[in-house]
């Protein structure tokens, strides 16, 4: 039973070593910068520049599992950005009709995509890179090469807006306190987490499971619970919780549960690495592949929306390279070059390292093609441990 309990708790320790790594970048750019990226603000400006990244980090997980990738997504995000952009400064349109096309152009591409992989078994790659080469271009042709904007309100709320704040200790020297809404979703949150573990230990003892040392369950969700509340506080001294951080714990929140606890989420990951014992065991590969390129251009489109409302404005060249962004955010986060292997949260790490790295440098006054180089090494470097490690294995 101990040899179980300590084959466990290394494995535990392996699916925390991202989040490990997202506090070493952060604190390695914290002294870099003289605590530059530890105010409010960039706290704010990292969440909001990196909410479509982590939109499109989330569906792109699920064509990773798969043993692909989307190379079409920035260029689809840019249409879906164009699309709503045109209809509202030429047309007039109000902004939840335009929102609405953006996200049935974007779903259009989706399943078009997923046609072409699953009825006509053209490789993901090829079909994807034609997406890519088609939404650039129908963007072009929408915007006529120019920039839509400035976009209404209504429209920017959802990339630049925030949730109704109540502030207490407010001072008289013209400080505006502290957010109460964001320290109860905080508290919230950090209970939750507890309780999870806890539900977590009793369901392994139930079925006779293994269980991580106590010691190492403690120490982790402390980790965790600081950096909820450290990064909980630094909002409540800004503007509070941004729409946009809403709009993605509610994406996490749905795409975790279907990967981790429905039959569509299982088929996802048998079909990672080996879609032809997936056919054979009974799973529906065409159906399966249908639906997660479908679902990643529909998640295009939602980023498309929250980048053009950030910018206030549809761009020509919005969303390039965001597909580069997101295929790295998946390996940096622990996914499998092969497929199979992989979760949403990691995911999500992946994303922010990515942001800490952009923000970090930009903040220090690297380069952009310095900051190119580090994020190809980065990416490198994960998919070498990655490739190596099951070499060992093997």
């Amino acid at each position: 039973m101990s040899n179980k309990t300590t084959k466990k708790a290394t494995l535990n320790m392996r699916q925390y070593g991202m989040m490990i790594m997202l506090v070493v970048v952060y604190v390695f750019f914290a002294i870099l910068t003289k605590g530059k990226n530890l105010t409010p603000m960039n706290i704010n400006n990292l969440i909001m520049q990196n909410g479509y990244v982590v939109i499109l980090a989330v569906g792109m997980l699920l064509c990773v599992l798969t043993g692909n990738v989307d190379l079409g997504v920035g260029s689809v995000v840019a249409s879906c950005g164009a699309v709503a952009g045109t209809l509202i400064i030429d047309f007039g349109v109000s902004t939840p009709v335009a929102m609405l096309a953006a996200l049935a152009v974007g779903a259009a591409f989706g399943v078009f995509v997923g046609f072409f992989v699953s009825e006509l078994e053209i490789p993901p790659f090829i079909v994807t890179l034609a997406t890519m080469l088609m939404g650039r271009g129908l963007c072009y042709v929408i915007l006529k090469a120019q920039t839509k904007g400035p976009l209404p309100a209504s429209y920017n709320w959802i990339g630049t807006g925030f949730l109704p704040t109540i502030r207490i200790m407010e001072n008289a020297n013209g400080g505006k306190g502290i957010d109460l809404i964001c320290l109860i979703v905080a508290a919230v949150i950090s209970v939750l987490i507890v309780l999870a573990e806890i539900k977590a230990v009793a369901t392994a003892k139930k079925h006779g499971l293994p269980t991580a040392p106590a010691w190492q369950l403690i120490v982790k969700d402390a980790v965790i619970i600081c950096i909820v509340c450290f990064f909980f506080w630094k909002l409540a001294n800004y503007n509070g919780i941004p729409v946009v951080l809403v709009l993605m714990a509610i994406l996490v929140g749905i795409y975790h549960f279907i990967t981790t606890n429905t039959v569509a989420g299982r088929q996802v990951y048998a079909m990672g690495g080996n879609a032809k014992a997936a056919r054979l065991s009974g799973i529906n590969t065409k159906r399966v592949f249908f639906w997660v390129y479908a679902n990643m251009g529909l998640l295009a489109a939602v980023a498309g929306i929250v980048l053009s409302a950030r910018n206030q404005s549809a761009t020509p060249k919005a969303g390039d390279s965001f597909e580069m962004d997101a295929i790295a955010s998946c390996y940096i986060g622990g996914a499998a070059t092969s497929g199979g292997v992989g979760t949403i949260i990691g995911a999500v790490v992946g994303a922010f390292i990515m942001g800490i790295l952009n923000n970090g440098m930009s903040l220090a006054g690297y380069d952009t093609n310095i900051q190119k180089i580090v994020k190809g090494m980065v990416l490198l470097g994960a998919v070498t441990v990655d490739l190596v490690s099951k070499r060992k294995k093997g």
